[in-house]
């Protein structure tokens, strides 16, 4: 029977970091909280380009710092820190259940490849109705995505054939070029609909909904 593999990013792709970012940040930043956001993704790649490997609660504290500045709002320690502090806030996206439950009941196993450290994956992993047969976080791997380190560890650790993958991802920037550079299948979860030529990705949904077909079809 062939050894075939589900791997996913997780915030952005099954988890909605938005809306819980966007709460933790409404006190310090209240209607500005889109401009703040804007300023901590601007920070955030270049942190976490940092050596020695900051901690991604590291990247999130100072992200959220130095965004502050740049918006000119001053911002206490505990403040800065607040999106970690809430971390156990951020919600699995409704339709993403009904799909993991799909892909496992079709025999695929599943894995996450995320940006995360290993503490603040637990409470995410908490959230989800069954656990995942394989984590890997940055703190793991120290180094984040879109570098591949991510995919050459569980490249090694599940002992997969490229052609029983498909990873499944939101972001195009961390996620699906670098898929597409490594010669994986990919399925790019277009949440955020950005507009982007989906060409580069082996296929294009806008939710969760169908992908355990789309997967299915590609695993061929």
């Amino acid at each position: 029977m062939r050894n075939c593999w589900v791997t996913f990013d997780c915030f952005g792709t099954l988890v909605d970091w938005h809306t819980g970012y966007s709460l933790a940040l409404q006190p310090i930043a209240g209607d500005r909280v889109p401009e703040l956001l804007a300023a901590y993704h601007r920070h955030e790649p270049i942190l976490e380009a940092d050596r020695p490997h900051r901690s991604y609660r590291n990247v999130l504290t100072e992200g959220v710092r130095r965004a502050a500045t740049d918006l000119g709002l001053s911002i206490s320690d505990s403040q800065a820190g607040v999106i970690p502090g809430s971390w156990d806030r951020l919600s699995v996206f409704d339709d993403v259940e009904p799909a993991l439950a799909d892909l496992r009941s079709n025999g695929y196993r599943l894995a996450v490849l995320t940006n995360c450290d290993d503490d603040l994956f637990a409470q995410t992993h908490l959230g989800f109705r069954q656990r995942f047969d394989l984590v890997i976080t940055a703190e793991q791997v120290r180094d984040y995505k879109p570098s591949p380190t991510h995919f050459h560890r569980f490249y090694r650790e599940s002992g997969i054939e490229k052609s029983d993958w498909v990873h499944v991802a939101c972001s195009w920037f961390h996620d699906i070029d670098p898929a597409r550079k490594l010669g994986l299948k990919s399925v790019w979860v277009d949440r955020d609909h950005t507009g982007r030529d989906p060409a580069g990705a082996s296929a294009r949904i806008p939710d969760a909904t169908g992908l355990s077909q789309v997967v299915k079809h590609l695993m061929g």
